[in-house]
Order: structure tokens, then C-alpha cells, then sequence
């Protein structure tokens, strides 16, 4: 029997599984170190599942608006998010995101997006090296607003970037890597609802029910994991961490967007 155009009977139920591992995977990062959900299954969708790249962007923004929350709960559950912080960046990266969403039909964003990543490589190199070399130091952020918008516009214009951009930035102005983490990733929910939440009306029934829904479980449930790692991870390995994931995808990018 169908419903809403999905058939119960007819799924290919064990086809969803290799979905889950993926979202799973995604989140686990994503939630210890504050970015790479979109970059992990934007990549593993269309370059291992064969995914058409529009669908792969449209399905991953649809699970980001719940892994988001998971997470985001799941770090005020732990304890990682400095709610100072979060004010700080809340409204500015809302006005980034609708900014940058409402002005995608009259820029083309790819042309900006090799430089914007090849910045985010040689932070990640720094944060690699600093994190190897100079023990962490402690400091409040000051650069909160105007990082909040940037990583908001970029976002939504340039179809991924909060994270990575947001949570480099602050890790470098030295504050509290776990916080930093926490905190970006409550942040997104909110960020991602108000950029990407039309792709729920969009969307029929049958396709959520779908990889769509695979994705989103296997999020929802590495979620939890994600926070307790941040909450346990030391400031340096954090930073190592931070270095060694946003250098790595920072150069797929720039080597996906150049070739």
C-alpha cells in the first residue's frame, strides 16, 4: 500500500544501510570537531554512492536541519557551549545566511569559493602546526560578529562553510576548543533552518523515507558520540584535529573546484 507516493513493501530496506554509515560517519567528525557533515557526505554521496550532485546538496541540507539539533542538544547536554558565545554569533550568522541566500541568484559564488578554501588550508596548517608545537592558550574571542556574518553568507552562497570557517576563526583568537565546537554546532541549527529549510517542501515523502532518512538516522544517532568526544578531547588534540580535517578538505575543494 502506498502512501504519499511511498511503498512500505517495495523498499529496498537493506539499500538504506550504507546511508546510515555515511551520516554516521559525517556526524562522528562533525560533532567532535565542529565541521565537515556537508564536505563528508556532499563527497561520499556523489563520489561513492553516484549520487547526482544537486540531489546530494538537496538531501544533506534536509538531514543538517536535524543532526544539527541532535547535536546541538547533545552539546548543552555535555556542557560545550558558552552561551555568551552563542548570542555573539546567533544573530549575525542568521543575517549572513539569509543574506547570502537571498543574493545566490545574482553571484556566482564558485568563482569566490577556491580562494575561500584555499584560506581555510593555510588555517588548518596553522592550527596543525600550533596545536603540534605551542601548547594552547586560553583567551576570549573578540572577532564574533563580523565572523558570524562571513561564515553565514558564506554558507549559504557558497553551499557549505560555517564550520569550518567559524570554528577555525574562533580556535585561532584562542578560546576554549570544546566550547568553540559546541557552540558552532548549536549555532547551525538555527543557521540552517533559516537558509535551507524550503528544501523540506520540496521534497516528497517517498524521498525522505529514502537515503534522505539514512543519512538523517545515522546522524541522529553518532550525534551524542560526537559531544562526549568534544567534552574529552584535550585542547591540543583538538587542535591537531581541527588541523589535520579542515587542511585535508580544504584541499579536495580547491582540487575538486580547479579540476
Amino acid at each position: 500500500m502506498e502512501v504519499f507516493g511511498f511503498d512500505p513493501a517495495g523498499f529496498d530496506w537493506a539499500g538504506l544501510l550504507p546511508f546510515i554509515l555515511i551520516g554516521f560517519a559525517a556526524q562522528m567528525v562533525d560533532g567532535a570537531l565542529g565541521m565537515a557533515f556537508g564536505v563528508i557526505t556532499n563527497t561520499l554521496l556523489v563520489g561513492v554512492m553516484g549520487v547526482p550532485p544537486a540531489l546530494a546538496s538537496q538531501r544533506v541540507h534536509v538531514v543538517e536541519c536535524f543532526t544539527t539539533a541532535t547535536s546541538g542538544i547533545s552539546h548543552l547536554l555535555n556542557g560545550n557551549i558558552d552561551r555568551k558565545l552563542f548570542f555573539r554569533l546567533l544573530i549575525p550568522g542568521m543575517i549572513g545566511g539569509v543574506t547570502g541566500a537571498y543574493l545566490l541568484s545574482s553571484i556566482d559564488a564558485s568563482k569566490i569559493k577556491p580562494f575561500v578554501l584555499l584560506y581555510l588550508a593555510g588555517i588548518g596548517i596553522y592550527l596543525l602546526v600550533r596545536g603540534l608545537v605551542y601548547p594552547p592558550t586560553k583567551r576570549e574571542a573578540k572577532h564574533v560578529a563580523p565572523l558570524g556574518l562571513l561564515g553565514g553568507f558564506l554558507d549559504a552562497a557558497g553551499g557549505g562553510g560555517w564550520g569550518p570557517v567559524v570554528t577555525s576563526n574562533l580556535l585561532i583568537q584562542g578560546a576554549e576548543p570544546r566550547k568553540v565546537v559546541g557552540t558552532v554546532n548549536s549555532v547551525e541549527f538555527f543557521l540552517t533552518i533559516a537558509i535551507s529549510a524550503t528544501f523540506i517542501f520540496h521534497l516528497g515523502i517517498a524521498d525522505l523515507v529514502g537515503a534522505t532518512a539514512g543519512l538523517l538516522l545515522g546522524g541522529v544517532i553518532a550525534a551524542p558520540f560526537g559531544a562526549f568526544a568534544a567534552k574529552h578531547f584535550s585542547p591540543k588534540l583538538m587542535l591537531i584535529l581541527v588541523g589535520v580535517v579542515l587542511t585535508a578538505t580544504s584541499l579536495y575543494g580547491v582540487w575538486t573546484a580547479f579540476a
